[in-house]
């Protein structure tokens, strides 16, 4: 995959950084849909596939993207099509980072050294060109103005914008409502945006947790013999701490 286009996760982060604070708005379940940007865009590229509410590789043949192919390569290993459910409520360490990292390397961000309570060390992210945000606003500004319906990527953003609540950190206050409800509309013109972004919500209500290992479905023991119903989904393993990747994530 060339780097002639920004990957959905990319622009995702860059719809969540405060311009005023260089931090990110809603940090955690942002994580979450970071895992579920990865899927869309592996999507796009032809590598994964819906199969009901389950994902399936059928092409694994890398895209170029170090980050995408982790990911891809996770999920060719689990050898049968994985819940997106599992997969995004999975862990994933250091998967913000990683991608504020790789934003700072590509000079769409800089890195700004800082301290918390004038003690501990932090970092914040300034975008250095507020055009790339500006873009990728004015997408879904235009999708939700014109009620046209829009590409298969801005409604996969719209609906991942969605369902990680970046709605009201977009459009906020009272005056944002109807702009808000019609970013949560846009989810339905991209089935598998929508299949992710159900997922996400899904994982932040506790809905579709797997059982413990040696559990059953409903919590109950698993009888004798029986296996664990399901691994945890993995996600991007914590990338190799040094240079910029040592940095604290912004929060």
């Amino acid at each position: 995959m060339g780097r002639s286009r920004r990957t959905l996760p990319e622009e995702l982060l860059m719809l969540a950084l405060d311009p005023a604070t260089g931090t990110t708005a809603q940090p955690q379940s942002l994580d979450l849909g970071l895992a579920g940007a990865q899927l869309v865009e592996l999507a796009l590229a032809g590598r994964i596939a819906p199969d009901g509410d389950r994902i399936a590789v059928v092409v694994p043949r890398p895209t170029g993207d170090p980050t995408l192919d982790c990911a891809l390569e996770l999920l060719r290993r689990r050898g049968a099509p994985v819940r997106a459910v599992h997969w995004i409520g999975g862990p994933r360490l250091g998967l913000r980072q990683t991608y504020l990292s790789h934003l700072e390397r590509c000079g769409m961000v800089a890195a700004v050294p800082g301290q918390m309570c004038g003690v501990l060390p932090t970092t914040r992210y300034q975008a250095t060109d507020t055009t790339i945000s500006r873009e990728i606003r004015g997408r879904l500004d235009s999708a939700i103005r014109t009620g046209v319906p829009p590409d298969p990527r801005t409604a996969a953003l719209a609906a991942l914008a969605h369902a990680v609540g970046l709605g009201k950190h977009l459009y906020p206050g009272n005056e944002g409502r109807s702009s808000r409800s019609r970013l949560r509309d846009l989810i339905r013109h991209d089935p598998m945006g929508g299949l992710v972004a159900h997922a996400v919500m899904d994982v932040q209500n506790g809905v579709g947790a797997q059982p413990r290992r040696g559990q059953g479905l409903g919590g109950r023991p698993a009888g004798p013999g029986a296996r664990a119903t399901g691994e945890p989904a993995r996600g991007v393993p914590m990338q190799p701490h040094h240079g910029t990747m040592a940095r604290a994530a912004a929060h």
